[in-house]
């Protein structure tokens, strides 16, 4: 049996808070759909950040220095990790041509239900891992596959009419194009879905691929069911300010999957080594924070040194 330092009484102000940030920030600052400026992207995120930040601070004073620590690290590579997300949020909005405006109301929706497939994914994980330990190594096996993969690979290519989910939708339900900020539209034959819905489809599908690659990855730091799900949504949430912040900014991390692939291979070997080498949590969050900040720091550093444009 996984053993879990969160009683009821934890899980339920977790989802409290959440639900409360949540309906603020669609129900209140957000009601009309509206571009977001980087101003108040940078608040959210510093919001959403500092957060995750405090409930860390709580789960160490309540539940030790170690639990604290496999929160932050836990909480730290599902972050990075979600920088993949963005280039995937930016290449499909690009594609259907999505106005700033409904920007915002897609990636909420979209989000909202990532948190809901992740639960799902990580509380399965767990239930595998009590019942059959071998699967670990299963997942240190993606997770180095992985990592490989995005090594090898300069950048990601993404074409939404791929997605045979997006395929299927186009060719089972009748879509209008003439209803923008909408996901349905009622017309005199029933409703129908809107560019908008397939967006949202797109996102969904696109999160459901990365969350495979990216759930085992914090499996490797800890199997607390309470840990890997806080620390994974607390990633996820911010992930919507994020996207705004960095779209700019995006292709000037040249070198960051380099970072993000030796995390993967990093952790993929921990686990794999898991019952012969114990790596104490500390090293493992050094090593982690070590490599993405090295490749955050190599893409600035790359980018000053390119000549500048007349």
């Amino acid at each position: 049996m996984v053993e879990t330092v969160g009683s009821p009484a934890w899980w339920i102000g977790f989802t409290v808070i959440i639900a409360v940030m949540l309906a603020v920030d669609l129900g209140v600052v957000h009601r009309r759909p509206r571009a977001v400026g980087m101003r108040e992207a940078v608040l959210w995120t510093v919001v959403w950040i500092a957060s995750a930040l405090l409930f860390n601070l709580g789960v160490a004073w309540h539940f030790g220095h170690t639990k604290g620590l496999e929160f932050l690290t836990g909480y730290l590579i599902e972050k990075s990790l979600s920088v993949d997300n963005i280039f995937v949020f930016l290449v499909i909005f690009s594609y259907f041509h999505v106005a700033p405006s409904d920007q915002h109301r897609v990636l909420f929706w979209g989000i909202l239900g990532a948190v809901v497939m992740r639960a799902a994914f990580i509380f399965a994980g767990v239930a595998l891992i009590a019942r059959a330990h071998w699967i670990i190594f299963v997942f240190g096996g993606i997770l180095i596959v992985t990592g490989v993969r995005m090594l090898r690979e300069q950048a990601q290519h993404v074409d939404p009419e791929r997605n045979p989910v997006i395929r299927l939708a186009r060719r089972w339900l009748p879509i209008a194009t003439d209803s923008p900020g909408r996901f349905l539209v009622r017309r005199p034959g029933g409703w129908a879905a809107t560019p908008l819905l397939l967006v949202l489809v797109a996102v969904e599908t696109t999160d459901l691929v990365f969350a495979v690659d990216s759930i085992p990855a914090i499996f490797a730091v800890t199997r607390d069911p309470f840990i890997v799900y806080t620390s994974n949504i607390f990633a996820i949430l911010g992930l919507r300010a994020l996207y705004f912040v960095l779209t700019g900014a995006i292709g000037r991390l040249a070198y960051l999957r380099f970072g993000l692939g030796l995390v993967l291979v990093f952790v993929g070997v921990k686990m794999l080594l898991a019952d012969i080498v114990h790596v104490p949590i500390g090293v493992s969050l050094s090593v982690i924070a070590g490599l993405i900040g090295s490749s955050v720091a190599a893409s600035l550093i790359a980018r000053r040194r390119l000549p500048k444009q007349p």
